[in-house]
C-alpha cells in the first residue's frame, strides 16, 4: 500500500471515530423548565439537634432541657452551676450524643444527665465523660418507668453518687465507672452490661433479678466488687467477669438463683465469692483473698473452680451444696485454720475434687454428706470427717513404693479397685 493510501484510510478512521463520539455526547441544550438545586438542607446534613440555650433551655434545676423525642448532641464541653442538672431529659425515645466532649460538675452541683421524673423511657446517652457531678454522673432511674434505656462509652468520673445509675431493662456497654462516691454502676431488673469497668468506687457494679454481666470489671474499690441489688430475687448471669483488690468481697450475691461461669476473684479484703441459696459456679477462680475463696449457702453447685492461696477456707459450703471437680491448694494462709473444702452442714455431696497443701484437706463438720472420689495431699491433716458420713475407702498411698516405669504397661499400685476411694499420697 503507498503511504498516500495509507494516509486516506487513517484519516477516515478518524473521522468514523470522531462521529461516533459526536453522535454518543448526547443534547447539550438543558431542560425544559426550572432547575432543581441540588444542594442539601442544614436538616438534612445534620438532622439532630444541637443542645443549647436556644433549643434546649434550662429551667430552675436544669442548665439545659430536652422535652421532645429526637436526637441530640453537644457541640463543645458543659462546666455545670450549682443547684442544676447539666442535661434534664423530659421525654421518651431521647438519644443524647456527648460527641466526646465532657460536661464536669462543680460544687453544689445535681446530676450530670438526668431524668427527674416518672415515665420517660427509651433514652440512650453516650460518647462522652461526665465528671465531678455533685449527684450521680448519670442518673436514669428516678422510677422504675424509666425503662429499657441504653448507656454506651461513657466515662463517668468522681461523682458525689453513683457514676451510672439505671432502671430496669437497661443496657450499658463499654463504660467506665472511677472514683464515685457510692457505686460504679447501679442496674435494677433484667439489665445487661457488658465490657464496662468499675474501679475506686464506694462499691463497683450493683445489678438486679435477671440481670446479665459479661466480661466487666470492678477492682479497688472500698466495698465490694460485684454485689446484688436486691437480697430476694436473684437469677442474674456473670460471664467471664473478674473482682479484684476491693476492700468487701468480690462477688456479694445475697440474692438467690444465680450462674456464674467463668470468673475471678483476686486479692479481695473480704471472700472472693460469697454467693447465696441456690447458685451455682462453673469454671472460676478465687486467689489470695482475704476470706474464703468461695463461700456457698444451701442449695449451691460448684464445680470445675479453683481455690488458691485464700487466708480461710478454699470453698467453704453449708448444706445440700455439690462440690465437684475443684482444685483447692495452699488455703488457710491466716493464723487461723483453712481447709480445701469445708462445709459446716448436712446433705452435701464432695466428689472428685483435690486439696493439696492446705491446713486441712477436706473438712467435714455435720453428719449426712457424701465424700467420693476425692484426692489429699500435703494438707497439714489430709481428712477430718465428723461421724455418720458416707464415704469411698480412704486410701493412704503417701509411699507407693511402686518402680519407675518405661514403656507401655506396668501393674495398678493404687491399692483398691474401688471406684468410690479416696486417696491420700
Amino acid at each position: 500500500m503507498s503511504k498516500s493510501v495509507f494516509r486516506v484510510c487513517a484519516f477516515s478512521a478518524l473521522v468514523v471515530i470522531g462521529a461516533a463520539i459526536v453522535a454518543t455526547a448526547g443534547p447539550l441544550d438543558p431542560p425544559a423548565g426550572p432547575v432543581a438545586p441540588s444542594y442539601r438542607t442544614l436538616a438534612e446534613v445534620e438532622p439532630r439537634t444541637p443542645i443549647s440555650e436556644s433549643n434546649t433551655p434550662g429551667d430552675a434545676d436544669s442548665q439545659f432541657r430536652i422535652t421532645q423525642p429526637g436526637s441530640y448532641y453537644l457541640t463543645g464541653n458543659i462546666t455545670g452551676v450549682n443547684g442544676k442538672s447539666g442535661i434534664e431529659i423530659a421525654a421518651s425515645g431521647v438519644t443524647l450524643d456527648l460527641n466526646g466532649f465532657t460536661m464536669t460538675g462543680v460544687a453544689g452541683s445535681l446530676d450530670g444527665v438526668s431524668v427527674t421524673s416518672a415515665g420517660p423511657s427509651g433514652i440512650a446517652v453516650k460518647n462522652g465523660t461526665v465528671i465531678g457531678w455533685g449527684r450521680a454522673g448519670i442518673e436514669l432511674s428516678f422510677s422504675a418507668t424509666n425503662a429499657d434505656c441504653l448507656v454506651e462509652s461513657i466515662q463517668a468520673l468522681n461523682n458525689g453518687d453513683i457514676g451510672i445509675a439505671m432502671s430496669g431493662r437497661a443496657v450499658v456497654r463499654g463504660c467506665v465507672a472511677s472514683g464515685n462516691v457510692s457505686l460504679g454502676i447501679h442496674a435494677l431488673i433484667e439489665a445487661t452490661l457488658s465490657n464496662c469497668i468499675a474501679r475506686g468506687n464506694g462499691s463497683g457494679i450493683a445489678a438486679g433479678p435477671g440481670s446479665t454481666l459479661d466480661n466487666c470489671v470492678a477492682a479497688s474499690n472500698s466495698g465490694d466488687g460485684f454485689r446484688a441489688s436486691s437480697s430476694i430475687d436473684g437469677g442474674m448471669t456473670f460471664i467471664n467477669c473478674s473482682a479484684a483488690r476491693n476492700v468487701g468481697d468480690g462477688f456479694q450475691l445475697a440474692s438467690m438463683g444465680n450462674t456464674l461461669v467463668g470468673c475471678a476473684a483476686y486479692r479481695n479484703v473480704g471472700d472472693g465469692f460469697q454467693l447465696s441459696s441456690g447458685s451455682s459456679i462453673s469454671n472460676s477462680a478465687a486467689v489470695d483473698n482475704g476470706g474464703s475463696g468461695f463461700d456457698l449457702a444451701a442449695g449451691c453447685s460448684i464445680t470445675s473452680c479453683n481455690a488458691r492461696m485464700n487466708d480461710l477456707d478454699g470453698i467453704r459450703a453449708t448444706a445440700n451444696v455439690h462440690i465437684l471437680n475443684n482444685i483447692c491448694t495452699s488455703n488457710g494462709q491466716d493464723a487461723a485454720v483453712g481447709a480445701g473444702i469445708h462445709t459446716t452442714g448436712v446433705d452435701n455431696r464432695i466428689e472428685g475434687n483435690a486439696c493439696n497443701h492446705n491446713d486441712s484437706g477436706i473438712d467435714v463438720d455435720a453428719a449426712g454428706s457424701i465424700i467420693f472420689r476425692n484426692t489429699c495431699t500435703g494438707n497439714t491433716i489430709n481428712w477430718v470427717l465428723a461421724g455418720n458420713n458416707v464415704f469411698g475407702p480412704i486410701v493412704d498411698r503417701k509411699s507407693p513404693g511402686s518402680a519407675a516405669v518405661s514403656g507401655d504397661s506396668a501393674a495398678d499400685t493404687s491399692a483398691n479397685t474401688n471406684p468410690n476411694a479416696n486417696f491420700t499420697y
